[in-house]
């Protein structure tokens, strides 16, 4: 039995939870979330409280039951609270900046990298710090992911795009490894 799955999820106040066959949607202050549930779970609305049961024993049944009450869980606290991640830019030259739905950044390339933000999520520049917000969590860590990559911070300099408070270990160059003769 999963110790985190066969306990139930509370739904805090202004959250509100339908459960529609295999659709699940919570809608709170900050957005509103759906997912779609697998097959071999059962979830069950009563009383303020979700439970999260599954239908079988197999051993993808047992590995989903408590991955989707967590997820449940995830959701219920973006819609109320919301997530955030920053990420830190260090470089010569390097900007950001918002325009429209989309986040251009001037990261030492000759051209501008332009990502399109998706739709629930809000991004916020100043200085050298991008904040990425939204309700779904998953969806913050994947556009998060995102923009570290159009240009992670390399170990020689540390420049580059990297998430806040991530350290990023530094190299030794070739010319600190080399033995003069004379």
């Amino acid at each position: 039995m999963s110790r985190l799955g066969s306990s139930p999820i509370i739904v805090p106040d202004g959250v509100q939870v339908e459960i529609q066959d295999s659709l699940i949607s919570a809608e709170g202050p900050v957005g509103k979330i759906k997912k779609i549930l697998p097959a071999g779970v059962k979830v069950t609305l009563s009383d303020n409280q979700i439970l999260v049961k599954r239908l079988t024993d197999t051993k993808l049944d047992k590995s989903l039951h408590g991955l989707i009450h967590k997820l449940i869980k995830n959701m219920l606290e973006g819609v109320l609270m919301g997530f955030e991640k920053k990420l830190e830019i260090s470089g010569l030259g390097f900007r950001t900046q918002v325009d429209g739905d989309k986040l251009i950044l001037q990261i030492g390339y000759s051209h501008p990298v332009k990502i399109n933000i998706p739709e629930g999520i809000k991004i916020e520049t100043k200085e050298k710090v991008i904040t990425v917000k939204g309700a779904d969590k998953e969806l913050v860590g994947e556009v998060s992911s995102i923009v570290r990559s159009s240009k992670p911070a390399e170990p020689y300099k540390g420049t580059g795009i990297k998430y806040a408070g991530e350290q990023i270990k530094k190299k030794m160059g070739k010319a600190v490894g080399k033995i003069t003769t004379g």
